[in-house]
């Protein structure tokens, strides 16, 4: 049993009423948190003024340094952080210990971003009414950010959040997920051991009310937040005037084209489609192969994941682990039954394994008619959709007749088809000869439409977390 205290304002906070943490694979209680309320929040914002004026104080080589120091004390514990992802999130131990890497990585590339942040100069002379003026603008802190984040990475996505801002010179309030509070509780911990001034994070576990506290304050400059469609559009309605950095859903799709190789898009789409049980916002999801090779495809795809080991996650060899709830394997089990219901072929999984409840068998389901919820919404679950095409066109017109656009992974040896799509392709980031679940965490990274709005990667996400100041000196 994992207890731990809540951070409001540097202050490690208990309350009576109690948020439990399930392990998906067993459904027991494997920690307690407490619930957050408004007043937490509140309590959080005020402090957040002092913190603010601390964090803003310090120069950009202490902001690294400190930045770096936590990613030292991650690195030190970074198997007891494994762990405790496990059981927050179901995730295999070895997708356990790519986040905590990944996560490490977040923090070193924030730090470093902390040393650049400067500005430009430009020509006010350029104007008619410039003459004997100078102008230059630099990067100030927002001062207070608001993130909040969903169940399937808990750690390395609260950390694209926090690591940034606070290399910016803000202070920052963080709601993780009700589902997953535990390793954000514990890195919290880490920055506090690092030297971060106390009254500059607090870490509040809770429901919507926290949320909504949260991204209404209007001492709040910036709101952060990654998870569902739905929600996004309920923040973006109440915000207020402030910035909004939305990443949200997807249904990401892979094309396999005549000439690409079958043999690498079945690997990465094993790999895209599976991991964490499918629930990653780029997992792929939709596979349009062109038709002289989705025969040989379909057969590869189908013995290959028949081969994929599901079961315990905290075991080594395990290739699947459980889903976040077994009510989420009740929903994708109906989306599935109402595709095939409609025409669609189950080539392999679809049902629940008897061994725990959240496990669902790796799914693949060809034919899918573009009307089901199974090729519009977002899946997130172990579940991928394999259909055919016959022109580029035609698929570039699959791809973008979602509401979504996160990433897309093409295979090809044309340069013009490849060209074709990233100029068509209605998505943030076009992967040629790779899956579109590929990330590196320094890169620009959101989607376009109702997949998002703004970039993640620190570099970038120091845009949001920054205003600019205009600066100009009359020296006639």
């Amino acid at each position: 049993m994992i207890e731990k205290k809540m951070l409001v304002g540097g202050e490690w906070v208990d309350r009576p009423e109690k948020i439990e943490v399930l392990y998906p694979y067993t459904g027991e209680v494997i920690g307690r948190v407490p619930r957050g309320t408004e007043e937490d929040v509140l309590t959080a914002v005020e402090r957040a003024r002092e913190g603010f004026r601390k964090m803003s104080s310090l120069t950009a080589y202490e902001r690294y340094s400190l930045l770096i120091k936590a990613a030292e004390l991650l690195r030190n514990r970074s198997e007891e952080f494994a762990k405790t992802l496990v059981l927050e999130v179901g995730k295999t131990i070895r997708e356990a210990r790519a986040e905590v890497a990944r996560a490490i990585q977040t923090l070193v590339f924030s730090a470093e971003e902390a040393k650049r942040i400067g500005g430009e100069t430009f020509p006010v002379d350029a104007h008619p009414n410039g003459a004997g003026k100078v102008g230059f603008y630099v990067r100030v802190p927002v001062g207070l950010v608001s993130a909040i984040t969903p169940f399937n990475f808990p750690l390395n996505l609260s950390m694209h959040k926090l690591a940034p801002a606070l290399a910016c010179g803000n202070a920052v309030i963080l709601k993780p997920s009700e589902r997953t509070p535990l390793t954000p509780l514990m890195f919290a911990e880490l920055l506090l051991e690092a030297g971060l001034p106390p009254e500059a994070l607090s870490v509040i576990p809770g429901y919507g009310d926290v949320g909504r506290a949260m991204t209404t304050h209007p001492a709040v400059r910036v709101v952060s937040f990654t998870g569902s469609k739905k929600v996004g559009e309920l923040i973006t309605r109440q915000a207020g005037i402030k910035k909004v950095v939305l990443e949200l859903g997807s249904n990401s799709a892979v094309v396999l084209h005549r000439d690409g190789s079958v043999e690498r898009a079945v690997e990465k789409t094993v790999l895209g489609g599976y991991a964490i049980a499918g629930q990653v916002c780029i997992s792929v999801q939709r596979v349009f192969v062109h038709e002289e090779v989705f025969p040989e495809f379909i057969q590869k795809l189908r013995e290959k994941v028949r081969t994929l080991r599901v079961g315990d996650p905290m075991e080594e060899e395990t290739d699947v682990g459980p889903m976040i709830s077994t009510e989420d394997v009740s929903r994708i089990r109906d989306w599935i039954e109402e595709a095939v219901q409609e025409g669609a072929k189950l080539e392999t999984g679809g049902v629940a394994c008897a061994e725990k409840g959240a496990l669902f068998e790796p799914t693949v389901v060809s034919l899918v008619p573009p009307q089901t919820k199974l090729f519009r919404e977002e899946a997130f679950a172990p579940v991928v959709v394999v259909n055919p095409y016959r022109e580029v066109e035609e698929a570039i017109e699959m791809i973008n007749s979602s509401e979504y656009g996160l990433q897309l992974g093409v295979f090809t040896e044309n340069l013009k088809v490849a060209w074709e799509f990233i100029q068509k392709a209605e998505v943030g980031g076009v992967l040629i000869n790779e899956g579109p679940t590929f990330r590196v965490d320094h890169q620009p990274y959101g989607g376009f439409k109702n997949s998002g709005i703004g970039r993640e990667g620190p570099k970038f996400a120091v845009e949001d977390y920054t205003e600019v100041k205009t600066v100009i000196f009359d020296l006639s």
